[in-house]
């Protein structure tokens, strides 16, 4: 055999263990050692683990949901938030049917007058007592929007936005994350 021979012959292992070992061992080290960013795609807080609403809302049809608690004084933040669940389901379009805006107002919450609700015409007011809220959001803040599944499971939360803008381009986060949701899922 030719030293050539040789040389190539030795060097194949070594080509081999960079091409196939190499690529596999590096990738192990990366999850192991958190050397990236794990990507996640959603804008919201995903609540984990997720609250349970399917108490309060039982004897409602299973729909996507977006969910605002009505706090005791409804200031800007308020006045934001549903806006922000009225445009989010026009937006949706034909999709619109799987969601529901939904409010629940309890008895300590600011009393929702016909006529400022007629401002927000696609929004579901949910009467309960305080009682059942606390039992679903526990140690967790009401202090926001949230979307919940078709099955009562409140996945995601995205806090009050108090400047117009803000809340503007929180809607546009909410809708892409729904939107996605929606997509993905076959029920509702």
């Amino acid at each position: 055999m030719s030293e050539a021979a040789v040389k190539k012959k030795s060097k194949t292992p070594l080509i081999m263990f960079i091409v196939f070992v190499l690529p596999v061992v590096l990738a192990y080290l990366a999850l192991t050692f958190d050397w990236f960013n794990k990507g996640s795609t959603n804008k919201g807080e995903l609540l984990t683990p997720p609250l349970d609403l399917s108490s309060v809302v039982s004897d409602r049809e299973p729909l996507w949901r977006l969910l605002f608690v009505m706090p005791q004084e409804c200031a800007q933040g308020c006045e934001n938030a549903l806006y922000s669940l009225n445009q989010i389901w026009v937006a949706l379009g034909k999709e619109s049917d799987r969601v529901e805006p939904l409010v629940l107002a309890h008895q300590k919450s600011e009393k929702i007058e016909l006529t400022d609700m007629q401002r927000h015409p696609n929004i579901k007011v949910l009467s309960t007592d305080e009682q059942n809220v606390n039992n679903v959001f526990k140690d967790a803040s009401t202090d926001g929007i949230f979307i919940a599944d078709t099955l009562g499971n409140v996945i995601l939360k995205y806090p009050i936005k108090l400047q117009q803008e803000d809340a503007i381009q929180q809607s546009r986060d909410i809708l892409a994350d729904l939107r996605k949701l929606l997509k993905l899922s076959r029920i509702g």
